[in-house]
C-alpha cells in the first residue's frame, strides 16, 4: 500500500527534453537550473556589442534626460556614439599629426586647433567654436611680406614710367 502512494509520472520525458523544460522552468523563474553558473552568460555592454569605445548606455541616458524627444529608438544612442568616436578619432589623429610636425610627444589644444583649422570640414562644423589656449592661426597678409629681389622685366618697366 505505501508504494502505491508514491505518483508516478504519467510521460516518460528524454533528457534533452527534460533539460530543455528545466531552461524554461529558470527563464519564467521558477525551479533550479543544475548548471547555473556554467550557461548563464556574461552581461555585455551595448558598446562591445556595437563595437564602440564610446558608452551607448550613457548616450542613451543622456538622450532620454535631455527630453530631446518623448521617445528615445534602441539604435540612436548607438548610432551617436558610432558619430561621435569617430569625429573624435579623426580630431584626435590629426591633432596627433600637428603634434609631431612640431615634435612634441604630447597633444595640447594648440595642436588641436591647428587640426581642426587646418581641415576644411572640421573648421565648417566647428566654425563659432573657440578652443581654449588654442592660439590663433599663423597668418601674414601677402602684402606686408617682402618684396622679391628678382623682379620681372614688366615690374621694371613700369618703374621707368614713374620716374618720367
Amino acid at each position: 500500500l505505501a508504494s502505491s502512494a508514491i505518483p508516478r509520472p504519467i510521460f516518460q520525458f528524454s533528457s534533452q527534453t527534460q533539460s530543455l523544460i528545466t531552461e524554461t522552468l529558470n527563464m519564467a523563474g521558477r525551479g533550479k537550473s543544475i548548471g547555473s553558473g556554467a550557461s548563464k552568460k556574461k552581461a555585455q555592454s551595448r558598446s562591445s556589442k556595437a563595437g564602440l569605445q564610446f558608452p551607448v548606455g550613457r548616450i542613451a541616458r543622456f538622450l532620454k534626460a535631455g527630453r530631446y524627444a518623448d521617445r528615445v529608438g534602441a539604435g540612436a544612442p548607438v548610432y551617436l556614439a558610432a558619430v561621435l568616436e569617430y569625429l573624435a578619432a579623426e580630431v584626435l589623429e590629426l591633432a596627433g599629426n600637428a603634434a609631431r610636425d612640431n615634435k612634441k610627444t604630447r597633444i595640447v589644444p594648440r595642436h588641436i586647433q591647428l587640426a581642426v583649422r587646418n581641415d576644411e570640414e572640421l573648421s565648417k562644423l566647428l566654425g563659432t567654436v573657440t578652443i581654449a589656449n588654442g592660439g590663433v592661426m599663423p597668418n601674414i597678409h601677402n602684402l606686408l611680406l617682402p618684396k622679391k629681389a628678382g623682379g620681372s622685366a614688366s615690374s621694371k618697366a613700369g618703374a621707368a614710367v614713374d620716374e618720367d
